[in-house]
Formats: C-alpha cells, structure tokens, sequence
C-alpha cells in the first residue's frame, strides 16, 4: 500500500499531510503535517496570523492489521496577537484527531472508554493488550468520570437495595421505571439517606419498591403525595415462604400418612421387621446443631437480645430465633433428614429386612445381587457400609418417601397448567395428609390470580379469610399485607413494578464481580451510571 492510499485511510478528512511510514519492532510509525488554515486561539477567539514554532508530538492510533500504530505529528504553535489575552501562543489542535494534553488519538480514546466501561481497569488492561492498543489501567479508569444526575427525579421512580458485601454492606439503585434507566446510586440502605435524595429530586409521582420499611419511611417523610406501588414479584415470594413454613410445621402429618398408605415393594418371601429406635449418627452437622443449640440457651439465660446473640455467634436473627422458639429434639430431626439419601435409600427397606431376617448372616455381594435386578445402579460399598450401621445400632430409620417442604412450595406456588400430571398427583395426596396444607394452598392459588389478573379491589376479601382460618404462617403473612394495604393494592392494580429494578440489580451484580469487590463506591457508581 502506498504513502497516499495509507493516508486516505488512516487521515481521511483531516488536515495532515503524510510525510512517511517506518515499520519499527514496536508497529507501525507514522510521520505527519498538520496543514489545516490556521485556528482560533482558545482564550480569546481570535484568528491567528503568525507562526511561533512547530514540534513532534507522539500520539497513538488505532492498531493496522494487527500492528500498534503511532503518529508523530508535526504541529504549529501560534502568536496571539490579541493584548488583553493571557495567552502569548497556543499550539494547534488537529479536529477530530488531537486535543490538548492527549497521547492518543480521539478515535483510541473512544475505544479505551468503551473497554473502561465494559470491564474497568486490570481486565481492560488486559484485553487491550491483546488488541495492540496502549492503554494502563491508570489511564481507562482516569477516562472514566461522573456522569450528571437529572435535578428532576423521573415520574415513575424504582428503588431496591444491592449488597457490596452480602449480610454485611448493602447500597440503593434508583432506577427510571419507564425508561429503564439507572437515575442514581446511594451508597448504603438507610432511610434518612434516601429521603435526603427524594427531597432534592422532586418530581416522582409513583415509587415502586419491595417490602422494605426503610424505603416507605423515607417515601412518606419526603414525597408524601407519591403513590407507592409494592411489587407483585416480592409478594409471591413472601407468600411462598409463608406456605413453606406452613409445610414445615405439618411434616408430621406428611409422614404419617405416607407410613399408612405408602408400602415398599418388596420379593413374596420378605418381610418387613421393626427395629429398635436407632441412636442419631454423630456426624458434624447434628454435633453443630446441639452445640448452636446450648450456645443460643446459655445466652438467651443470661439475658441477651437476639441481635446481639447473632453477632456473637456469627449467625442470621432468624437462625438464632429458630433455635430459641425450637425443640432440640425437631432441630436434630431436620439436621438428620438434611443429610444426603444417596442411591441406595430406595432400596434401604429391601436391604434391612434381608439383614434382619437372617440374623445378620447374610451378606453385602449377595444382597447386592439381588437388588441389582430391582434397579440398583450403586457399589456394593455402600451396601456394606449399611449393614455395619445396623451392627452398632446407629443406622437411621427407613422413613416414607415424603417430599421436601420446598418442593410442596413449589407445587402450590406453580401455576395449575405449569404443572406435571405427576406433580399434580403427589400434590393431591399432600392435600389428602394435611388439611392446614390444603387450605395454605387454596389461599395461595387465590392470591396467585388476584396478581396475575391484577384484581386489587378483591384484596380485603383475601386478607379477611386468611385472618380467619389461615395457618399461623399465611395469616401473618395476610397481617403484614393489611400493615401496607395501599401499597400492595396498588401493585395488585397498576401495571407498574419493580422488575425493571431488579434487571438492573443483576447487571450491577456482574459489573461488581468484575471488579473483584476491590474498586472504591465512586468508580462503581460510574461504571453503573455509565451505559455504553
């Protein structure tokens, strides 16, 4: 390629004339005349008429061909002639290629502050690297500034925390509902902080936010005439934990009726044979939960609040308060069935009754044998194992076949065509067991239609029957609805919701994990603030 065809190329429209092309082992260098009419002084506007001097500035291109690319521009540097301007000369600024004080060329510095934006410095670094672009991590996140946030805060406001540190540090996304748009980043959760910026930023006239009472109390002290809409996704969260706690309270029910209508098939000549109640497996996870358990009693004795147990234990308030308003005797239940089943729970039942049958005599390979033709896929090892447990009378149970709390959740708060004949089925005989379950699962059904359907004004009718004969779980859950009943009626009626928040949620989510969690608040405000 030629010095002219090179120069359409790479100097296209500008005023440089190129003088030379060297290949040196660093890319490609060069050699160019800025030879534009002569410019405007920047103090004081006024046409330039005389030449002081010229010099060689190095700036770097976009990479050719895979070669880095550096421009040596000979420049001009003018006299201003003007008397009352503070400037006695000024150098001349190539448009669209060179600016003052800049090493590289603006078509470079627009691709360094779109690396910056995406992937911010180390990774940035790196992949400039791999592009021949020259570029530190000092200088992407130096491109990277503030951008200005809107005095007016946007008509439909969404708000929703995200966590620096999960459990520990926690900040504020405000989010244009309509636009989809990031308005603003607080640095932390607390109310006074996000009513000092609602106080700043009029102009929201519908907030949409989760269950958060810190957001509501800054709603109400600083835009009182703002219409707060509670999200719908929130609220078929809450009540599924309601529902699943429901089911955790009646797993006793469960399992009785799965032992009086369930058997284990087993061969003709093979019966079943009871077993003394066997003593709980020493294992780490029941040893924890009895020393977690005697830890939160000594200091609920002594008189500690359950905040300040938490922090001393290291736990979540919730935890704590489970194993204070729980029997150890259900926690060391839930930490046995919370151990993992394997594959040959199935066939545990089978297996038992062969060893006891025999005295013991019989051995792991020949029970292996037998339940291989069953549908056995697993070692004998663990066969073996099974009968050593049985031996020193630490060998759990053989228990119904009960499903887990979380999955009855997800069976109720399914929608009806969403879910499997199979499900469908095991649903059915789950309603069959427990009556409080059946009725957690017709107020949830319910509740699940007034929000797809959006029917807020049926919710009053939802909350009175759950407050009448709901289990405990549901019927709190129904209290906290009544709590912030014109919020959630309004989430139940108005199109708007917080799933554009939660989008942007996730997308902060990515960026702060690119960063390592090592960047300061301000680089990753910018980061969020800044859309490509």
């Amino acid at each position: 390629m030629g010095v002219e065809s090179l120069a359409d190329v790479l100097f296209s429209g500008f005023d440089v004339r190129l003088t030379r092309v060297t290949e040196a082992a660093e890319g490609l260098v060069v050699e160019a005349v800025a030879c534009g009419p002569p410019p405007r002084c920047p103090g004081c506007n006024s046409q330039a008429s005389r030449v002081h001097s010229s010099y060689e500035r190095g700036l770097a291109g976009l990479p050719v061909n895979g070669l880095s690319l550096t421009v040596r521009l000979r420049v001009r540097r003018f006299f201003c002639d003007r008397g009352r301007c503070p400037r006695r000369t000024f150098v001349e600024q190539v448009a669209q290629l060179s600016e003052r004080y800049r090493r590289s060329s603006l078509a470079l510095k627009q691709w360094q502050h779109a690396v910056a934006v995406e992937l911010g410095g180390r990774p940035g670094q790196r992949l400039c690297r791999r592009l021949r672009l020259k570029a530190g991590r000092t200088r992407l996140l130096g491109l990277l500034t503030e951008p200005a946030v809107p005095e007016q805060a946007p008509r439909v406001l969404g708000v929703d925390d995200f966590a620096f540190r999960r459990g520990k540090r926690y900040g504020t996304l405000l989010v244009d509902v309509e636009s989809g748009r990031v308005v603003d980043v607080l640095p932390d959760r607390e109310s006074d902080t996000f009513a000092a910026w609602l106080t700043a930023h009029r102009g929201a006239d519908i907030i949409c936010r989760d269950r958060a009472t810190a957001y509501s109390k800054a709603i109400k002290e600083a835009a009182p005439d703002a219409l707060e809409v509670a999200d719908r996704w929130h609220l078929l969260q809450n009540l599924g934990a309601a529902v699943e706690k429901t089911c955790h309270q009646h797993r006793a029910c469960l399992r009785k009726h799965a032992e009086e209508e369930t058997s284990v098939p087993l061969a003709a000549t093979v019966t079943i044979t009871e077993l003394p109640p066997a003593e709980l497996p020493r294992t780490q996870i029941i040893e924890r939960t009895r020393q977690r358990h005697a830890d939160v009693h000594r200091l609920v004795d002594a008189g500690w609040t359950i905040s300040a147990i938490a922090r001393r234990i290291r736990l979540d308030r919730k935890t704590v308060r489970r194993f204070r308003d729980t029997n150890l005797d259900i926690l060391l239940a839930s930490a046995r069935d919370r151990r993992p089943t394997g594959v040959l729970a199935p066939f545990k039942a089978y297996a038992t009754a062969r060893f006891t049958d025999t005295g013991g005599s019989i051995t792991a390979p020949q029970v292996l044998t037998e339940i291989r033709a069953q549908g056995y896929r697993g070692s004998v090892q663990a066969i073996r194992k099974h009968f050593a447990a049985l031996r020193d009378g630490t060998a759990e149970p053989v228990r119904a076949d009960i499903p887990s709390p979380r999955k009855i959740t997800s069976w109720i708060m399914c929608r009806r065509e969403d879910l499997s004949t199979k499900d469908d089925k095991r649903l059915l005989q789950v309603r069959l067991a427990c009556p409080d379950i059946t009725r957690a699962r017709d107020l949830a059904r319910t509740f699940h239609d007034l929000v797809t359907h959006r029917r807020g004004h049926l919710l009053m009718d939802w909350i009175r029957q759950a407050e009448q004969d709901a289990p405990a779980p549901v019927r709190g859950f129904a209290g906290f609805l009544r709590q912030d009943l014109d919020a959630v009626t309004a989430g139940l009626t108005l199109e708007w919701s917080s799933g554009v928040v939660e989008g942007n949620v996730n997308r902060v989510k990515t960026i702060k994990r690119s960063m390592y969690n090592r960047a300061s608040f301000r680089l990753l405000r910018i980061r969020i603030l800044t859309r490509p």
